[in-house]
């Protein structure tokens, strides 16, 4: 006999809903596995194997939601990339300990479960996955009629990796005279939404108004270039580790540079960086232009187009931008590490 509750379907939660999206995003999940995963769907636990060969492993953990641009999802009634977000954010904390990514899981929370929104959900989630080499072991979908509006969702998840103890990239090598090197993003990602939405109306706009393309955006439409996801930086970084030394890792997150960049470096040092060198992106410049934000606002709210910073020796700077290129990122210098009280000075 099938599961199935009249009375709670009544009540607003329809679980045959449920194993109907199941059905629908298995074949999404498939993409993720490895052979460490010992489980499938369906369990109340996903079982993962330790990789062998490691002397003295240690996990790292990391979580992280998609935040207030889910909004824009739902004003364009796509789904099939915030997911791509989820894990990046998860993923992109992970790697800046030198930790490669074994496994995500995923929570949906939606105030009614339409099967096939709920599967693109997790297609975007399967393809971030993809992206970082990471396997998709479990997830839940949790229906909450009254508590969000019928055609919302909320969207998080984590990440657990693992690195040799004797690898961890933790800032303490890093010396004055070090170089930083800037890794482009491929947009807003996923952060300062808040800030977006106000400066573009985006909760009274339409959808129409939205994909209008603009000229100043390349003829990308607003829509477009705030929903694009963000650039997942796991498998480049990882190749990049096993020829160049990274003495520091950045993610730009929320809180920008003057927030991000300074977590790589130990105290009694700073990275100079000259605000002429970095490479702002168009999207940024629009933000700052129709929502007249000062400039050091801009820089302490968003990545302006550097999603990942990385610190490494003078010496080996001309290699790593190299390697870099060959890996299909453009990087490029961004900075140095010098002698100073202020972890950040953005000249």
């Amino acid at each position: 006999m099938k599961s199935c509750s009249e009375s709670y379907r009544r009540a607003g939660v329809d679980i045959t809903a449920g194993y109907r999206a199941v059905e629908l995003m298995k074949q999404y999940i498939a993409r993720t596995m490895t052979e460490n995963v010992l489980s499938g769907l369906g369990g109340f636990g996903g079982l993962f194997e330790l990789p062998e060969g490691l002397k003295k492993p240690v996990l790292v953990a990391g979580t992280d939601g998609v935040g207030t641009k889910l909004k824009l999802s739902f004003l364009l009634k796509r789904y099939d990339t915030v997911g791509i977000d989820c894990v990046a954010m998860c993923v992109n904390d992970v790697i800046c300990c030198g930790a490669r990514p074994l496994f995500f899981l995923d929570y949906i929370a939606c105030g009614r479960n339409v099967p096939e929104r709920i599967a693109e959900l997790v297609k975007g989630v399967s393809e971030g996955c993809v992206q970082a080499g990471s396997s998709l072991i479990g997830g839940e979908t949790a229906e909450m009629p009254g508590f969000y509006p019928e055609d919302e969702y909320d969207l998080a998840g984590f990440s657990v990796g693992i690195v040799e103890k004797d690898r961890i990239i933790d800032g303490r090598g890093v010396r004055e005279g070090d170089r930083l090197i800037a890794l482009p993003s491929s947009g807003v990602h996923s952060n300062g939404f808040s800030l977006i939405r106000k400066v573009f109306d985006l909760d009274r706009i339409s959808k129409e108004e939205a994909e209008e393309p603009l000229a100043l955006l390349g003829g990308r439409s607003l829509g477009e270039s705030l929903l694009f996801p963000t650039r997942i930086y796991v498998k480049p970084l990882l190749s990049l580790m096993e020829r160049v030394e990274l003495k520091g890792l950045s993610h730009i997150t929320g809180g920008g540079f003057y927030e991000n960049i300074p977590r790589s470096i130990p105290d009694g040092l700073g990275a100079r960086i000259r605000k002429r060198d970095v490479r702002v992106l168009p999207i940024f410049r629009l933000i700052e232009e129709r929502g007249e934000i000062p400039e050091r606002d801009m820089y302490n709210t968003f990545n302006m187009g550097v999603g990942m910073t990385l610190i490494v020796s003078r010496e080996q700077e001309e290699k790593a931008l190299s390697l870099l290129l060959g890996l299909g990122l453009s990087a490029y210098s961004l900075g140095e590490i010098v002698s100073s009280r202020e972890k950040l000075l953005l000249e």
